[in-house]
């Protein structure tokens, strides 16, 4: 019976999956991604061909709602936002390529967690 119930606990607590919140300890911004989801080629410049990504790391378990916006001219472009749940540390990675290039400007990376601002970044595009 004991072991029943231990194996049922144990299902239950890994079901809920983490409950604190994410613990955001940096933003990355670049031209590429390793394979843990971290940006590979660091850059706040790119061409107008070029993938923006950003990736958002966590230091320890924890759960929620990461969105990244990319801001031209005070205008919002383009937005993601992903629901995540991480039992130990982290990186979520977000991309952004414009289809016919993106204008030569400087742009906003702003990132938001449970609703509450993280980091803004100021990238440009030459």
């Amino acid at each position: 019976m004991r072991l029943v119930l231990a194996a049922l606990l144990a299902t239950l607590t890994i079901a809920c999956g983490p409950s604190e919140p994410l613990n955001v300890v940096a933003v990355q911004t670049g031209k590429s991604l390793n394979s843990d989801h971290s940006v590979g080629t660091h850059a706040i410049s790119f061409r107008p061909t070029d993938t923006m990504y950003v990736s958002v790391l966590t230091d320890r378990r924890g759960a929620g709602t990461i969105t990244v916006k990319w801001t031209l001219y005070g205008r919002v472009i383009h937005e993601v936002t992903k629901k995540v749940s991480y039992n130990d540390q982290a990186a979520t990675d977000f991309r952004f390529q414009a289809a016919d290039g993106f204008p030569v400007a400087d742009y906003t990376i702003d990132v938001v967690v449970d609703g509450k601002p993280v980091e803004t970044r100021r990238i440009k595009v030459e």
